[in-house]
C-alpha cells in the first residue's frame, strides 16, 4: 500500500470512528437529557470535526435547557468559548470565558482569555489574565507560554525568559518555547543558537513558519531593546 493510500485509509478510518462517536453521544443525550456532560462532549467533538454551526446550535440549545444550573452553564460557556476561539471570534470567546466562575474551570478560562487577547495583539491585558491563571496553576506550561509570548511581544524580555525557563525545566520538547527562548536570548546577549537549533529539530515546520521573527528581533535590536 502506498503512502497516499495509507493516508486515505487512515482518514477514512478516523472519519468512521468520529461518526460512530457522534452517534454514541447523540444516543447518550437522548437517553440522559439531564446530563450536561453529554452535551458538552458532543459540542466539543463537533468543534474538533469543524462542524461549527452544529456545535454552536447544540451549545446554545443546552444553555437554554440548563439555564438554572450554574455548574452546567459554566461548562457550556467554556465549550462555546472554545468554539468561538477556534473560529477566530476572539471577543465572542472572551465574553463567554468571562461568565465562568466555577473554581475547576477558572484557570482554564483565564488561560483562554489570555490566548484570545494575544491573538488580538492586546498583550497588556493578556499578561493580566495570564498572571491570574498563573496564580491558580503556576506550573502549567500553557499558562507560562502565553505569559512568555505576551511579555516577549511587549519587549519585557527578562520576564519572558523566566517563564520560558520554567517551562523548559519540565518540558524541553516544546519547539515554540525553545524558539522564543532563543529570540529572548538574542536580545539579552546570551547564547541563543542552541535554543533555535533545538526548535528546528523538534518541529522543522514550526521553525520555518516562525523564522521571520529572528529578523524582527534583529531589527528591534538595532533600535535598542525595550526594558
Amino acid at each position: 500500500m502506498t503512502k497516499q493510500n495509507n493516508e486515505t485509509f487512515d482518514r477514512e478510518a478516523q472519519k468512521q470512528q468520529s461518526e460512530k462517536l457522534v452517534g454514541k453521544l447523540v444516543t447518550a443525550i437522548d437517553e440522559h437529557p439531564d446530563k450536561v456532560q453529554n452535551y458538552y462532549d458532543l459540542g466539543t467533538l463537533l468543534t474538533r470535526l469543524n462542524s461549527h454551526e452544529q456545535a454552536e446550535e447544540l451549545f446554545m440549545k443546552a444553555l437554554g435547557i440548563f439555564k438554572d444550573d450554574k455548574k452546567a452553564v459554566n461548562l457550556l460557556s467554556y465549550g462555546l468559548g472554545n468554539l468561538y476561539y477556534e473560529l477566530g471570534k476572539y471577543q465572542d470567546a472572551i465574553n463567554f470565558y468571562n461568565k465562568i466562575n466555577d473554581d475547576k474551570l477558572k484557570a482554564d478560562a483565564y488561560l483562554m482569555m489570555a490566548q484570545s487577547l494575544v491573538q488580538m495583539k492586546d498583550y497588556k491585558r493578556a499578561v493580566a489574565y495570564g498572571l491570574t491563571a498563573h496564580d491558580l496553576r503556576k506550573q502549567d506550561p500553557e499558562i507560562n507560554q502565553v505569559l512568555g509570548d505576551a511579555l516577549l511581544a511587549l519587549g519585557n524580555f527578562k520576564q519572558a525568559a523566566d517563564f520560558y525557563d520554567d517551562i523548559l525545566k519540565r518540558h524541553p520538547g516544546r519547539a515554540d518555547t525553545q524558539f522564543n527562548r532563543g529570540l529572548v536570548a538574542m536580545v539579552l546577549g546570551e547564547e541563543y543558537k542552541d535554543y533555535l537549533n533545538q526548535a528546528k529539530q523538534l518541529d522543522p515546520d514550526y521553525y520555518s513558519r516562525s523564522e521571520s521573527k529572528i529578523d524582527d528581533i534583529q531589527k528591534a535590536l538595532r533600535k535598542g531593546p525595550k526594558q
